[in-house]
Order: C-alpha cells, then structure tokens, then sequence
C-alpha cells in the first residue's frame, strides 16, 4: 500500500511539473472557442464526479464514525454537530454547483457576454448579512450548549475522579467516602505515590487509586484533569468529552453516562459499525476489533502519544460500587 502512495504521489509530481512546464509555453496563444468549450465540458464533468465521490464517501465511510452518545450531555453535542453539518452540507452543495454551473454555462463563446453587475449594493448586503445573522445564531446555539454541560452546579451526589495524564499513559483516583479529593503535587511523587498525593491530607486517605477507570451509569461524574509533564488533552469520544490538561493546574469536565459497556455492546449502530471495521480490519490482515470505551490523548505529546490510552468501563451502580470496594485506598497503599 505504502508503495503504491509513493507511485501515486510520483506521478502527481511529474503532472503538476509538466503543467508547470506548459504554462511557460503558453505566452501569447490565444485561447480557441473550441478549447474554451472543451475546458467547459471538462469542468463540467469534474463536477459531477465531485458530488459522485462525495456522496460514495458518505456511503463507504460512515461505518467510521462514532455511535450514539453514551452520555446524557453527548446528545446535545450530537443535534448541535447534526444541525452544523447540516447547515455546511447545504451552503457547500449550493456554491459548489453553482461554481461547475456557471463555468460551463458562460465558457468562452465568440460575440456572448456573461450578465454581471459591476456594482450592487443590495447583493453586497445579502451576502454580507445572511451569513453574519446565520454564523452568529450558530456561535449563540454552541455557547448555550457549552455552558449548559459545563454547568455541573445542580448535580447530585456526583462522582468526584481525578485523571493524571504523563508521558505515556493515564492514571486515576476516586474520592473516597469522603467524596472530596486530597491534594497533590507533582513535588510529592516517590515511589509507589505516582501520582504525587499529599499524604499529610486527610482528605486523600480514603481516595482510591486505579489504572482502569469504572463509571456508573446515569450518576453525574465530575472529572478533574492534571498532567505531570506536557500538554495532553482527555478525550473520551463515546462521551463526546475533551479537556486539556495542563501542568500546574487542574482542569474540569463532567457528564452522565447513559449506556454501560454492555448495552452500547448491543446497540444496532455498534453493531453495524464494529462489523464494518472488522470487514476493512480482516482485508488487511489486521485482528478483529471488539468495542469498548476509552480514554485517549488528543494532544500529540511524545513519540508514543499514539499509545496512550486508558479502558473504561460503564456499569449499572451497584455493580460499580462492588468494584470500587475491592480496591485499596490510598492510605493503604502508600503505608
């Protein structure tokens, strides 16, 4: 495949050289009716085959994109990015037909003019106001959704985790009974406290540290971000749910999951998708793929950034509640 990439992006060098080339020799020919009405049909015809491959690519490659939100908060995510895309679809269709319309219809003929206006004030209002009142009515409608999931003000009894990122993987910790986490610094990591927890806090006595995180399904859970060395980003795609984080301070981001592992497992849209992938998977030998959530990193951040990620796991409460008492808190590990 590779090979066949570099054979392709030779032959596109030697065209675009030999375009280059023909230019220069163009000096002072003048363009014939027959060749302005050749170029015309030509653009016609690469009009089309640009709606054909767009619309091929939807068919063929909509098994990669995301299933329904597992997350309360990802469904309003979902009808903003749905009314976006929409709305970006539909001005790009238009121009786009109107940009093949026009240059075949008004290709170079002998003794014909194309209508145009030199000056119009009223076409320079509509084009101008049209998409200010449009563009700003879509700033407006994210903002609110923005701030509606970014306002965890009213939850209830949340889940309060803490995610650490470094170079190259996550760890977590869960507020303990308590549910308020103890402080930490990087200053206090050594040895078996990797993620630098104040031990002197007691707060941070009953919190439970992990390497893969568990949520419960349908209680808010409030995530707190720290980093120990660079940039990295929290993305949980499943949940439609991103935050940098930064070292030498914490970051925050919450949702509800609404789908534990099992049932997003059995949804028919996963379904189909992970069948699709295993389809394109087997064709290149790869092994099949089964679904799970993640946590990955969406900040380029080392050489292995492409490796960081942490499995997470949505359950029904009580079955989450039994996992989190079967762990050591951190008093217990660090003694």
């Amino acid at each position: 495949m590779t090979a066949i990439l570099y054979i392709l992006l030779a032959i596109v060098i030697g065209v675009a050289i030999w375009q280059i080339a023909s230019i220069f020799n163009l000096k002072g020919v003048i363009a014939t009716e027959k060749d302005n009405n050749t170029q015309g049909i030509l653009f016609a015809v690469f009009g089309v085959f640009f709606y054909g491959l767009m619309i091929f690519s939807f068919w063929k490659y909509s098994v990669i994109l995301l299933p329904d939100a597992a997350s309360i908060e990802g469904e309003s995510y979902d009808t903003l990015y749905l009314v976006t895309m929409l709305l970006i679809l539909f001005v790009q269709a238009v121009t786009q037909f109107l940009l093949f319309f026009f240059a075949f219809k008004y290709r170079g003929i002998n003794n014909r003019k194309a209508l145009f206006y030199a000056d119009s004030h009223k076409l320079e209002m509509i084009w101008t106001i049209i998409p200010a009142v449009v563009l700003s009515g879509i700033v407006l409608y994210g903002l609110s959704v923005w701030n509606n999931v970014m306002d965890a003000s009213d939850a209830e009894n949340p889940l309060i985790v803490e995610v650490y990122a470094k170079q190259f993987q996550w760890e977590a910790r869960y507020a303990g009974e308590d549910n308020e986490l103890g402080l930490a610094n990087v200053r206090n990591i050594k040895g078996i406290n990797t993620m630098g927890v104040d031990m002197t806090d007691k707060n941070a006595m009953d919190d439970v540290p992990v390497r893969e995180l568990h949520l419960p399904k349908g209680r808010k859970v409030i995530f707190k971000f720290r980093s120990q060395d660079v940039l990295h980003s929290a993305y949980m795609p499943h949940f439609r749910a991103q935050m940098n984080c930064v070292p030498g301070m914490v970051t925050q981001f919450a949702f509800t999951p609404s789908m534990t592992t099992e049932e997003m497992r059995m949804n028919e849209e996963t379904i189909a998708k992970v069948a699709g992938i295993n389809k394109i998977r087997a064709e290149k030998g790869e092994d099949p793929y089964e679904f799970d959530y993640l946590l990955l990193c969406n900040k380029i951040c080392g050489s292995s950034h492409y490796n960081m990620q942490m499995k997470i796991v949505v359950e029904e409460e009580a079955a989450f509640n039994t996992w989190l008492k079967s762990k050591q808190t951190m008093a217990q590990v660090v003694k």
